[in-house]
């Protein structure tokens, strides 16, 4: 029996005129405290809800090795404009359909699907009464995921690059306790180290069919880099998407909450989290690497959430520097609040903690 803590974290930070910034964003990391689960853990307790245990970027502030950071430059900026340069892009034809799982109808209904490991991704589908999670293990690193009882299946990113994984769904016995009742372990050699940040998983869900896709093809139609492709995406959140300080309200003291991109993109309202999950399933649904990241912003220690990108090119505005080759900071929240970089500086003031 596996004792699975409580310690959630949720990225609900806002950007909003100064005077109001860090009120919002305090009230926005309580929603994120009980969602997303702290890490550091023994190996007999694991975070819960989509949260990572172990040293995963827990004190970087670059998000990845070699990581770019955006640079500031004016707030008055024109978003559409900026310089932008690569080799020649051409979008995917279509958003490859995912392999998933499919719950048995025999006992114990519950399966795990691992053929799409060199993908990125695993897949698990369960039938229950009771709570359950799937967790993904890797090292001293453990990502755990509320998995619907429903037979709903979902996706699950192998982020912690090549290796030895184990991947269990975990049936809830009582209060934070869970016993194992499947289990399977992969050895995971991915195709390349994009792989899981090109696929949908459960916190980026989108099929070839949805309008965050349909969206994203409009908005890169005629693109000639990479950079046009992520300037295109950008500024069209950044303008469009409002940032929704109601819902962060309501989801206080909510635990388990999962970002929608095609709700995000219907409603145009959204908390961090949900900026970042639509930001990254229109670049991923176009071939651009794209990371959701969660973690802590100073100096209030903050938790928040906001995407790293990786493109061939470039692009130049809006504070942004994005060269080619490296990842880069993008946090659209921030940005949609007065058009600025202020807060984002040099990444310093970041520290990332999980990736998804």
């Amino acid at each position: 029996m596996q004792a699975l803590a409580q310690q959630q974290k949720r990225p609900w930070g806002r950007a909003v005129k100064r005077s109001a910034f860090r009120l919002c964003l305090m009230l926005s990391a309580a929603v994120l405290a009980l969602s997303l689960a702290g890490c550091g853990g023994s190996s007999e307790s694991a975070p819960s809800d989509g949260a990572a245990q172990g040293a995963l970027g827990a004190t970087s502030n670059a998000g990845s090795e070699g990581a770019g950071s955006a640079t500031n430059a004016s707030e008055s900026d024109d978003p559409l404009g900026g310089e932008t340069s690569g080799p020649a892009y051409s979008a995917p034809d279509a958003v490859e359909e995912p392999t998933v799982a499919e719950a048995p109808k025999d006992e114990p209904q519950c399966a795990i699907d691992a053929s799409c490991a060199s993908k990125g991704y695993v897949s698990a589908a369960a039938v229950n009464s009771a709570r359950l999670k799937l967790q993904v293990s890797s090292g001293d690193m453990s990502y755990n995921y509320d998995l619907p009882s429903d037979g709903t299946p979902i996706m699950a990113p192998l982020n912690m690059g090549n290796g030895d994984y184990e991947i269990r769904i975990m049936q809830n016995t009582q209060g934070n306790n869970y016993v194992e009742i499947a289990a399977e372990s992969v050895s995971v050699a991915l195709d390349s180290e994009f792989e899981p940040y090109l696929r949908p998983n459960q916190f980026c869900n989108y099929r070839n069919d949805s309008q965050a896709v349909a969206k994203a093809r409009e908005l890169a139609a005629g693109a000639a880099n990479q950079g046009d492709v992520v300037r295109a995406v950008y500024s069209y959140i950044v303008q469009n998407v409002e940032y929704d300080t109601q819902k962060a309200k309501e989801l206080a003291d909510a635990t388990g909450y999962v970002p929608n991109p095609g709700e995000t993109l219907a409603t145009e309202k959204g908390i961090c989290f949900d900026y970042a999950s639509l930001a990254a399933a229109m670049l991923r649904s176009l071939g651009i690497p794209c990371q959701i990241v969660t973690g802590y912003v100073s100096p209030d220690n903050i938790y928040h959430a906001w995407n790293m990108v990786y493109i061939d090119g470039s692009w130049s505005c809006l504070g942004y520097n994005i060269g080619p080759n490296a990842w880069t900071r993008m946090d659209l929240t921030f940005a949609a609040s007065d058009g600025g970089t202020s807060e984002i500086g040099d990444g310093t003031n970041y520290t990332d903690r999980y990736v998804y």
